[in-house]
């Protein structure tokens, strides 16, 4: 048989023949015509690198190129034949060198096949590890740490000079890649992290090393990014946190710091709840000793800084002057006692917890604290009777954010004469044997399945998922569950309708929601469960043992007391909304919100309503009202907010539907937010500590709070009906999501390609072939330009402009076309834009604040179906296809 490969077909001859099929969509033919050039080829491997060196098109960052087609289809072709690999492989060694400067501009989908077909792997170490640095060199470190990752040459590269950069490009996921596979890389980069996050570390000085490197995100290098990502990445690896001293330090201050706005701020705990979880953060760790003395004496007087430092035994040295002098004072008058115990409540708070809040109805002897199996089973025979109604509540130690698991520690149980509380922890304990285990198993699988009792319960999902997790034994138990009333679905309903609430001396409306004036007796705003209890039965619950200790024993009586009310006051609220619910605004009575079915509990469902019985006359559930809101109606361009650090995903999504946004960066401190609301009449979005303080310094209903577990599209949900912004079609985009303009130039087609063309002969040098779309503008290739740009209409893309928003239209004079810049002296960003994109697109919208360059396409009908229950929409309303 003849060797078809005496012809010597010239590559580049076959690179054109596939062109021509690809430009075509003959992709039918492309197969068996690439195999046929290949096997003409004198050199394939050396024929396959002329071709993938003149194909440009992988340089567009096309997912799908004719050159990875290419190199696809010739390394199934090559497999075939192993006489075409032994003649190849003589020649690989003197293409393995041109073969490393082609590794550094391929696309990461194309390096495994160049890496097998010419065994680079195989080479010189030290060639392969020069390849690398001089990539890092270059400022390429994706690439560089893509080509590490598939030759293995981790463990001899520098991590710091690989990864840091990454790391500061927010490209963790890379970072993560480099080190899966090598355990001591893992603990390098977490000890590197964490040296960061100690007090003496100077940020400054690492900006200045990566100094060179201007598109860096310098925001990532503060602590408090540096320590949240220390955390994820020691669970991630399963790494002991005694490696990360500093990050855990870090955690632990901000707990303090937590615990103290609680004790002196906000004062909703009570002074040996507080104590307790002090001297369980700071320790012996003479560190967060010292910190803990600092910010202690910023809340309070020197006589108490003093007594915590006596109580932590710190040395004088490590104490300020006045602490120091005034700690010695008081030693020679014996007035502080070393372990001395807080004092007990006093008679004028105790009769002022009586006037406020809620109180257990019952003697504290009708509570019963069960810390053995045998006291369950007296416990079971009164619990587990069909046709009862209980409370449950549970309780768990608070985190803050330093521990990762949390398990329950005392479940409540309320009847009507009593309340038992279950230790939790010492009955699984007790529970090791399998018959043991069996009585703690069935009485809670009874409890929670079994539809005859009547199980009331707050928020009860959280409260069996936390269960589940924390004990691997009751897992199975929890799965599925049957007559729960849960009064948080109750609340919800409530919060949708005004409701008429007497009192004694007068008759008012009250809007059963987080913006009334619910407050306790410290001036707290209410919410949760302690809210509900407040509009039911007219006092809220005294919240200050909710975030104590307790795993501890024995339990204080103060604890016992609020754990015992927190399940009681259950009943309570049930009795009162089953014998009157529409005094209350509710449609329904209560067993419409009963889950009478047993439910698998995988993720959490909205409950079921029951279905009507005989006994239970059917009635007709009218469909609520709309909550009332305290602000007149408004559009997005009346509406100004500033967003706290914690919430710039919110602001951005808030800036897409029109509202004027400032947006404070990781570094800002909380207070500069009241700043630029007092200065600029702007309402303040905030969540978690800082709501408290910025609240105060605004005035009322000029901020609020938000849930920072909520996705940051609900939180704008929640944004737009508190403050009642109408949001229309025509607000959508009409400001932009980087930089907050609202100023936009619209620049056509030909304007654009003028200005790309500007930019390319500006760089000639390093880009000599401008794209497709450029070179397709003048001359014989215009036809194709427009074939390109009516395909791209029939595939959706609009082909006039549709798009009006209500922003502000800047005249052309205010951009220059030869400098590309405009007169606020923002450059006009034509690098971002895509190749191809000027075959499809006919307008161009450029926000003259920053230069962003938009284009219509499918984003709008995205946002429009995200925002459906805020979207205002007439009659006269024009839809825009973008």
């Amino acid at each position: 048989m003849m060797d078809n490969r005496c012809t010597g077909l010239d590559p580049l001859h076959l690179l054109h023949i596939l062109q021509a099929l690809w430009t075509k969509k003959k992709i039918h033919e492309l197969p068996e015509e690439a195999r046929r050039g290949f096997a003409s080829l004198s050199d394939p491997l050396e024929g396959l690198l002329v071709m993938l060196e003149n194909s440009h098109d992988w340089r567009k960052g096309k997912a799908q190129s004719l050159a990875h087609y290419i190199i696809d289809q010739f390394s199934n072709w090559i497999k075939e034949d192993a006489r075409v690999q032994q003649q190849s492989l003589l020649k690989r060694a003197t293409l393995q060198v041109r073969v490393f400067s082609l590794l550094t501009e391929v696309p990461a989908n194309m390096l495994d096949h160049l890496i097998s077909l010419y065994e680079v792997d195989k080479t010189d170490p030290s060639s392969q590890l020069a390849l690398v640095n001089d990539l890092c060199v270059k400022g390429k470190y994706k690439e560089a740490v893509l080509l590490s990752i598939k030759l293995n040459l981790q463990p001899q590269l520098d991590m710091e000079e690989v990864c840091i950069p990454l790391l500061l490009e927010d490209k963790v996921n890379l970072v993560e890649a480099y080190v899966a596979d090598y355990p001591g890389l893992q603990h390098c980069l977490l000890q590197l992290l964490d040296s960061w996050c100690h007090p003496a570390v100077n940020i400054g000085d690492i900006q200045r090393r990566y100094g060179r490197l201007s598109h860096l995100r310098w925001n990532k290098l503060n602590r408090k990014a540096l320590s949240k990502l220390v955390f994820r990445l020691m669970e991630l690896y399963d790494i002991d946190p005694v490696f990360c001293p500093n990050a855990v330090n870090h955690r632990y201050l901000a707990s303090i710091k937590y615990l103290l706005y609680k004790r002196f701020l906000e004062k909703t705990m009570s002074e040996e709840n507080w104590s307790e979880h002090i001297e369980a953060l700071v320790g012996e760790n003479p560190q967060l000793q010292g910190q803990f003395v600092s910010l202690l004496a910023r809340y309070t007087d020197v006589d108490t800084v003093a007594s915590w430092a006596l109580r932590l035994s710190m040395p004088q040295e490590k104490l300020s002057y006045h602490v120091a002098v005034r700690l010695k004072e008081l030693e020679k008058v014996n007035l502080i006692g070393l372990k001395s115990s807080c004092a007990e409540e006093s008679l004028e708070e105790r009769e002022r917890k009586r006037k406020f809040y809620y109180q257990l109805p019952i003697p504290t002897e009708c509570i019963h604290f069960l810390d053995h199996l045998d006291q369950l089973k007296s416990c079971a025979v009164r619990v587990l009777q069909g046709g009862g109604v209980v409370g449950i509540d549970m309780e768990w130690r608070p985190t803050f954010g330093v521990l990762t698991n949390t398990r329950v520690s005392v479940i409540q149980i309320a009847m009507k004469d009593c309340v038992y509380l279950l230790d939790l922890p010492q009955l699984v304990k007790q529970s090791e044997s399998e018959c043991r285990r069996a009585e703690l198993t069935h009485f809670i699988q009874t409890l929670f399945t079994d539809q005859t009792i009547t199980k009331l319960g707050y928020a009860t999902a959280g409260d069996l998922r936390t269960l589940s997790t924390a004990y691997p034994m009751l897992k199975d138990v929890v799965q599925f569950t049957a007559g729960v009333l849960d009064l948080l679905n109750v609340h919800k309903e409530l919060q949708r309708v005004p409701v008429r609430r007497r009192d004694k001396k007068r008759a008012v409306d009250v809007l059963v929601s987080g913006e009334d004036d619910a407050t306790s007796g410290s001036g707290q705003q209410e919410k949760g469960l302690s809210l509900l209890v407040q509009c039911v039965l007219g006092k809220p619950l005294d919240k200050t043992e909710q975030l104590s200790n307790w795993e501890k024993r024995p339990l204080r009586l103060q604890q016992i007391i609020y754990a015992a009310a927190d399940a009681y006051c259950l009943l309570d609220v049930y009795d009162a909304l089953q014998q009157d619910p529409q005094h209350f605004g509710l449609s329904c009575r209560l067993e419409e919100f009963l889950m009478l079915k047993m439910e698998k509990r995988g993720r959490e469902k909205k409950p079921k309503r029951k279905k009507s019985s005989p006994s239970i006359p059917s009635k007709t559930i009218q469909p609520t009202p709309r909550k009332i809101s305290l602000f007149p109606p408004m559009s997005p361009s009346e509406f100004s907010v500033v967003c706290d650090n914690m919430l710039q995903g919110l602001g951005r999504y808030l800036r897409c539907l029109g509202v004027d946004v400032k947006i404070l960066e990781n570094e800002d401190d909380h207070k500069v937010a009241a700043e630029i609301a007092r200065k600029e009449n702007r309402f303040i979005l905030t969540c978690g500590l800082p709501y408290q303080t910025l609240r105060s310094q605004v005035g009322e209903n000029r901020c609020l709070s938000l849930n920072c577990s909520e996705k940051a599209k609900d939180q704008a949900v929640t944004v737009l009906k508190h403050f009642n912004v109408r949001v229309t079609p025509k607000d959508i985009f009409s400001r932009c999501q980087v930089c907050n303009g609202d100023e936009y130039l619209k620049l056509s087609v030909q304007e654009m390609v003028q200005a790309v063309r500007s930019n390319a002969g500006s760089e000639r040098a390093e880009c000599p072939d401008p794209p497709t779309a450029v070179r397709g503008v003048s001359g014989t290739n215009q036809t194709k330009v427009s074939s390109q740009r009516e395909a791209g209409k029939s595939l959706g893309q609009t082909g006039s402009c549709s798009y009006n928003p209500s922003c502000h239209w800047a005249e052309s004079s205010q951009l220059n076309m030869k400098t590309l810049r405009f007169t606020s002296g923002a450059i006009l960003q034509v690098k971002a834009i895509p190749p191809g994109i000027l075959d499809k697109v006919d307008m161009f919208y450029c926000c003259t604040s920053c230069g962003k360059v938009f284009w219509e396409g499918s984003h709008f009908s995205r946002v429009v179906s995200q925002f459906q229950e805020v979207l205002h929409i007439t009659d006269d309303t024009t839809f825009y296809h973008l």
